[in-house]
């Protein structure tokens, strides 16, 4: 897919996929909005299959639904690095990678977020080739939160596979981390020292608006 429609997939993706605040309504509006200038196929279908069914919703029934959804249903979640790291402290250092990542590709970091939020991640994408690079590095967390979602018979499965279909094709790695994955779940560190990094390397987290610096 080209830079300018996978940056219009990861720019309505990151809306779709961020909590449905107050905003919701003209949200949707600027997704559909968008999604007129993607060509057709399977991702803008996906996309707007997804935003029409949220703009069915009250703002309430909205915020219940992504709750239910990604908060309260095991197997899914929206932070990428604790599908490859689970709460290890190898996944402090991959957030401090990707905090790095926002800062080289000139965008600050501020508190609300860890760096992994994948709406975070695809605003970023939207916005600076750095992005979908790092995506295309989190093959095996989309492709393991896309089944996730399948199997939930969730509408939100057709935005994780709009972004998948806008990246590179799954390498054999991320083949054998996702069979790895789905066979034993994320690794975990019963004992020893924090899982994260200190806040201060993270600089508190990112915002799902990531920042200019």
């Amino acid at each position: 897919m080209r830079r300018q429609a996978a940056a219009t997939v990861f720019g309505c993706a990151s809306v779709l996929l961020s909590y449905p605040d107050e905003h919701v309504t003209s949200d949707l509006a600027a997704v559909d909005d968008a999604l007129g200038r993607l060509p057709d196929g399977p991702a803008r279908a996906g996309l707007h299959t997804t935003a029409e069914w949220l703009a069915r919703m009250s703002p309430l029934e909205a915020a219940t639904t992504y709750v239910d959804t990604f908060d309260l249903r095991r197997g899914v979640c929206l932070y990428l690095t604790y599908y490859r790291h689970g709460d290890t402290r190898e996944r402090g250092m991959a957030l401090t990678a990707l905090v790095d990542a926002f800062h080289g590709a000139g965008f600050g970091v501020v508190p609300g977020e860890l760096p992994d939020y994948l709406p975070a991640l695809l605003e970023l994408a939207a916005a600076h080739p750095t992005g979908g690079s790092v995506l295309a590095e989190h093959r095996m967390a989309l492709d393991a939160l896309h089944l996730a979602l399948v199997k939930a018979d969730s509408p939100f499965a057709g935005v994780v596979a709009a972004v998948r279909d806008a990246l590179p094709g799954p390498t054999r790695k991320d083949r054998q981390a996702l069979r790895r994955y789905r066979a034993e779940g994320p690794p975990s560190e019963k004992v020893g020292l924090e899982p994260f990094a200190p806040p201060e390397a993270l600089g508190q987290g990112v915002t799902i608006r990531a920042t200019r610096r």
